[in-house]
């Protein structure tokens, strides 16, 4: 497993074994999915030996199939967005895109932005597909008023962006919405809602963060365990080494590598999964459509990410208050609007802990803090569509009654169970379809 394409903490805390003992702990992790990419080779070996026998396919038939998945796995485009949209404010480094619609341009509900994740892909993910976007149930939900923020891949003009330069085109997006929005941080998208928050509380009008990173030390994940060992024996000198190596910006295809390290069965699995149906059109093209997101890669701005690693994944300094961005302090404390947190039960990027230290920390009331946890990993939180149906709508509801003038009963129009609804059918049906692996 490549250790260094992601940062992680340097000092134990929370007793937990990833931080306390590293070692001892990346140890037991890669002999458990040592096992579970034995198993599924097994499994596949075992498929294809009924598979031959039922077909009683002759060499040809079996050349041609294997053809067919070769030409499969590298067939790949680049991922596009799928909803109708503008971009209206541009970076080198960032667009915003809106994605709201003519009718929906003087609706009295407050708008949404929502900051995509930021690692090494396509900001894409949030409307996948025509049948898994996060931006579709979003709009259904009623939150019609609709922005989306796109990374942009670092280029060696913007590998000195910095914190202060993502933070400000969040400022600057929400000041063209009307000056306060409805903030949707997914993953690293979240950490970096957070902070702008903190520092900017009178423009968030509720928080709503799915699989982000807040407590960086908290829970058990393999990604700060071995980043933990490796700086406890070489600093920060591997981090810099990679952004040297991208010319200055961390290497998307390292992140990449990263990700299919941590979890090679996943990898396996898709990739024989695909050799199993290549015959099923529809599979074939729920597969083409993820790897085309999940193997196109962007860089990161060298700048950004080196200072993401010292002052997040290395020192927590946005969970223990210590957090100082341009002379000002990032309190979340500060933060006190409703507050939404939606975490995955088998998040191996983001374990739930780190997530919902957020609720502790924070300075918004008890009683407007909501934590879910989807049934899952960390992708699926963004683009699958159980967490889709199930999991955004009622969050989404509730935003959405803290977005508009309290109801007018005699005025008519869709009620919070339509409108739940609405947003959940605005995803296809999983039902009887076969899963391609993801991380």
């Amino acid at each position: 497993m490549p250790p260094v394409a992601f940062p992680a903490p340097t000092a134990a805390s929370g007793g937990d074994i990833a931080s306390a003992d590293p070692l001892r702990y990346l140890f037991g992790y890669n002999a458990r999915s040592t096992a579970r990419s034995l198993a599924e080779f097994t499994r596949a070996a075992g498929t294809a030996w009924v598979d031959t026998l039922t077909r009683a396919a002759t060499p040809l038939e079996a050349a041609t199939r294997g053809l067919l998945w070769l030409t499969a796995m590298r067939d790949r485009r680049a991922p596009d967005w799928h909803l109708p949209n503008d971009i209206v404010l541009s970076t080198p480094f960032a667009h915003l895109r809106d994605f709201t619609d003519d009718a929906h341009r003087a609706t009295d509900v407050v708008p949404t932005l929502v900051l995509p994740p930021q690692a090494g892909h396509s900001s894409t993910v949030v409307d996948f597909s025509p049948a898994q976007s996060q931006l579709a149930v979003i709009k259904a939900a009623g939150l019609t008023r609709l922005y989306s923020l796109e990374w942009r891949a670092a280029t060696a003009a913007t590998r000195h962006v910095t914190i202060t330069d993502y933070l400000d085109v969040i400022d600057r997006s929400i000041r063209r919405m009307g000056g306060r929005a409805n903030l949707v941080g997914n993953c690293q998208g979240g950490w970096l809602a957070a902070i702008y928050a903190a520092l900017h509380p009178e423009r968030v009008h509720t928080l709503t963060l799915a699989g982000a990173p807040i407590d960086f030390h908290a829970g058990e994940s393999v990604i700060a365990a071995s980043t933990i060992a490796l700086t406890r024996a070489f600093g920060l000198a591997p981090y810099r080494a990679l952004v040297a190596v991208g010319g200055g910006n961390m290497p998307g295809r390292a992140v990449l590598g990263n990700f299919i390290g941590i979890q090679p069965h996943s990898e396996i699995a898709r990739q024989l999964q695909l050799l199993e149906n290549i015959d099923d059109p529809a599979h074939v093209e729920r597969y083409r459509v993820f790897e085309d997101w999940f193997k196109h890669t962007q860089d990161i701005p060298g700048s950004f990410y080196l200072w993401l690693v010292e002052h997040l994944f290395r020192r927590n300094q946005l969970i223990s208050g210590d957090l100082v961005i341009d002379g000002r302090r990032a309190d979340l404390a500060a933060i006190t609007c409703p507050l939404f947190l939606l975490a995955g039960s088998t998040d191996h990027i983001t374990p739930p802990a780190q997530l919902f230290a957020a609720a502790d920390a924070v300075g918004t009331p008890r009683e407007q803090i909501t934590r879910r946890t989807a049934n899952g990993g960390h992708l699926g939180l963004f683009m699958g569509r159980d967490a889709l149906r199930e999991d955004w709508p009622p969050l989404l509801e509730a935003v959405y009654e803290h977005s508009v003038p309290r109801a007018d009963p005699a005025a008519g129009g869709a009620g919070a169970a339509e409108r739940t609804l609405a947003a959940a059918t605005a995803v296809a049906d999983p039902r009887g379809t076969r899963r391609v692996p993801a991380p």
